[in-house]
């Protein structure tokens, strides 16, 4: 457990400021700073699976899945004012959402990284966030926004129905459902990251794999 603690504790810290940073809007509220943030959670996994294996990457994932839960288990307890009534700051099918986008997002990530391992070094990590993160997106999004999405109650579709306007897609586009411009503007930021992330991803490699 000792070798994967400092994998631990960045997964801890990327999930936690996250959820602090998803408060602070940028772009008219199209993005938010948490959105810049939460993919580095790929990289982490990416780095334990490469120098420790599988095996370690889920372990890490599941820190990290627990994380989320508590972070979402006291925002759910935090009541903030607005508009002349009382809202929870983690609305409970966005946690619902962010927690299972997470675990299977993460969990199909280390098992594409194990299944590519042995290609060129930049493969493995490049495919496993690209197909991570578009299905981290597509989860959490459905989950958390979609009107379409059955198996909630009137209070908790109440607390995300402002998802349901219909506004320009990514302001210029034809009209759609505001969650699907977040969900695009979202992933397209995740996507330039795993591009971004593929140079600290080859020099850490080679610094943990040197003191192993």
């Amino acid at each position: 457990m000792m070798r994967i603690l400092p994998g631990v504790i960045a997964m801890a810290t990327i999930v936690v400021a996250s959820n602090i940073l998803v408060q602070f809007l940028l772009l008219d509220g199209l993005l938010t700073w948490g959105a810049f943030t939460y993919p580095f959670a790929f990289l982490v996994t990416d780095l334990m699976n490469r120098v420790y294996g599988p095996s370690a990457a889920r372990r890490v994932v599941f820190v990290g899945f627990l994380t989320g839960v508590i972070c979402s288990l006291i925002g759910s307890q935090i009541m903030l004012q607005g508009d002349g009534y009382e809202y929870a700051a983690v609305a409970f099918r966005i946690a619902v959402g962010s927690g299972i986008a997470f675990l299977v997002a993460q969990l199909v990530d280390v098992a594409i990284f194990d299944r590519l391992r042995s290609g060129a070094w930049w493969r493995a990590p490049l495919a496993s966030t690209v197909i991570g993160s578009a299905l981290d997106t597509a989860i959490f999004f459905t989950i958390a926004f979609s009107a379409s999405v059955p198996f909630f109650s009137e209070n908790a579709n109440a607390e995300v129905s402002w998802a349901w306007e219909n506004v320009p897609l990514l302001v210029f586009g034809s009209d759609a459902p505001l969650w699907v411009s977040l969900a695009l503007a979202d992933w397209m930021v995740k996507l330039a990251i795993a591009l971004i992330a593929l140079v600290p991803f080859r020099v850490m490699v080679g610094r943990m794999t040197a003191r192993a």
